[in-house]
């Protein structure tokens, strides 16, 4: 029997018996349709999510790292809330879709690449979401060598040095790994539930670090007073626009997999609320406690320190260090989850449905994630803002072009809900694979970082020409992936897009949740 496509009086869309889909290759049941009655999340679930995700000892580098690179207090208060605001743009615009259909990120890809393209996309997003879910885990195992180096003493911190790192702090990473690794096995409710409980106790922990600091370091006035080194002429633009492609690039990933949440969502009213409400706040919060703290580190001890883990060790309150960093090893937990184990977990199950569970999604995840060598992208801020940032910021740029594109401009936000399950269906396109999403992708790509220079690439750019592209990767791969689609679905017939079953309109009520 197949399944009828349901459509309530708030606009959100449900298919009913789903049984008939079980025996496609495209089905499993972490990447159903999630029924009306289990989407339960309220304005607070997403705005305790986007504390949670926000208030993490990376977000805090990020914020840091601009005073590293020369910016003052201000420069750097304004980089990052214009970033903020851009990227919540196409977040919202790509929400939309988990909540009106209760699908994720990867099933809501194959609308436009393809069921067999869409796996093009989302293991972009998912081998990304690795390299982020290890340098999450490093700094977090960072944060628990220096509690313990704090209440263990000399012998746990000058202990013998394996491949460049002291053995322990070795350990450090691995139990905090573990411990993700734990969670996650247990399913997307108990990520949930871990979201709503830690979301209070991470600001707990990075106010205590600013109060210390701006204690010792005798309130604002010498912090704010600190001129920066760029000042408001040609070096400060120069360091401005790769610097806001960074603070775009670094929720451009959760652009794009934000349906992952969405698609628990009670209403479209309380996803994008709770969106509104929690990433600009949020996001700004941590901005100014990590601006003040690591200008007033520059105050304290002469130098920029970007690392909240290193900065707290310089401390000379054992209490102030243990209590602080265990909040943050919290926040950096819930971070580390909801931000970059959720989506690739579902991105792999996507690639091979019959084999890959949610579980068994985020256990490669975690593996992959060792393999990237997260400690070489934290080492410095040049390459953390620069070349991690900025390169994968242009990727993810293309991407959330072609579907920004395919959901608003051509699909006007009208899916075939069962057909994004069914070979031979209207997204089967050809063999599986839609060539003008594919074709879209590499033409932003290729205009968004085939110029990029410093760190890894080349002084001139991988394409000389392009380079001055590069310092805008982000908004430059969204523009040239969203025009080329746009342009290339003109010639879609209207057969291609018109062979849609007509949904039953019903009440809420009617539905047996």
């Amino acid at each position: 029997m197949e399944p009828t496509t349901r459509v309530h009086a708030d606009g959100r869309v449900e298919l009913g018996d789903v049984r008939s889909l079980r025996g496609s290759r495209f089905f499993n049941e972490e990447l159903a349709p999630v029924p009306i009655g289990k989407r339960t999340w309220s304005t607070y679930n997403y705005f305790a999510l986007w504390m949670g995700m926000a208030h993490n000892i990376p977000s805090y580098a990020l914020a840091a790292s601009l005073i590293a690179l020369g910016m003052n207090w201000l420069q750097a208060l304004i980089t990052i809330t214009i970033g903020n605001l851009v990227v919540l743009a196409p977040m919202l615009l790509n929400s939309h879709a988990g909540t009106k259909y209760g699908i994720p990120f990867p099933v809501f890809a194959r609308a436009f690449y393809g069921l067999r393209g869409a796996n093009l996309a989302a293991l972009l997003r998912a081998f990304i979401a690795c390299g982020w879910f290890g340098i999450q885990t490093w700094v977090g195992g960072e944060s628990i060598y220096v509690i313990t180096s704090r209440l263990a003493g000399s012998g746990w911190r000058d202990s013998a040095v394996v491949l460049g790192q002291h053995w322990t702090l070795w350990l450090s990473f691995a139990v905090f790994w573990l411990v993700q690794m734990l969670i996650i096995w247990r399913g997307m409710e108990a990520v949930r539930k871990f979201e709503n409980w830690t979301a209070p106790l991470v600001s707990a922990g990075f106010l205590i670090l600013l109060g210390y600091v701006l204690v010792k370091a005798g309130g604002l006035g010498p912090i704010l007073a600190d001129p920066g080194k760029l000042g408001w002429g040609p070096g400060f633009w120069k360091v401005f626009a790769p610097s806001l492609m960074a603070m775009i690039a670094f929720w451009s990933t959760l652009s794009l997999n934000m349906p992952d949440f969405t698609r628990f969502g009670g209403s479209q009213r309380k996803q994008v609320r709770g969106q509104i409400l929690g990433l600009p706040t949020t996001m700004t919060f941590i901005a100014v406690v990590a601006i003040l703290t690591t200008s007033g580190g520059h105050v304290l001890y002469g130098q920029d320190i970007w690392d909240p883990a290193q900065l707290a060790d310089r401390f000379s309150s054992p209490v102030v260090v243990v209590v602080a960093l265990a909040a943050l090893v919290l926040a950096t937990i819930s971070a580390n989850l909801a931000a970059n184990v959720v989506s690739p977990s579902y991105d792999f199950s996507n690639a091979f449905p019959r084999r890959i569970t949610f579980a068994l999604g985020g256990l490669i995840t975690g593996v992959v994630g060792i393999l990237i060598q997260p400690w070489r992208l934290y080492s410095d801020p040049g390459i953390y803002i620069f070349a991690w940032l900025g390169f994968y910021g242009g990727l993810l740029g293309a991407v959330a072009g072609v579907l920004v594109a395919g959901y608003w401009v051509v699909a006007r936000t009208e899916l075939n809900l069962k057909d994004l399950y069914t070979p031979g269906g209207v997204y089967w396109f050809a063999g599986g694979w839609n060539w003008r999403a594919v074709a879209a992708t590499l033409a932003g790509a290729v205009l968004a970082v085939g110029g990029a220079y410093g760190g890894p690439f080349p002084a001139g750019g991988l394409i000389p020409f392009l380079k001055p592209l590069y310092d805008y990767n982000w908004v430059v791969g969204l523009a040239g992936a969203f025009a080329v689609y746009v342009l290339t679905s003109r010639s879609v017939t209207k057969e291609e897009t018109s062979e849609r079953p007509g949904p039953s309109r019903i009440d809420p009520a009617a539905v047996d949740g």
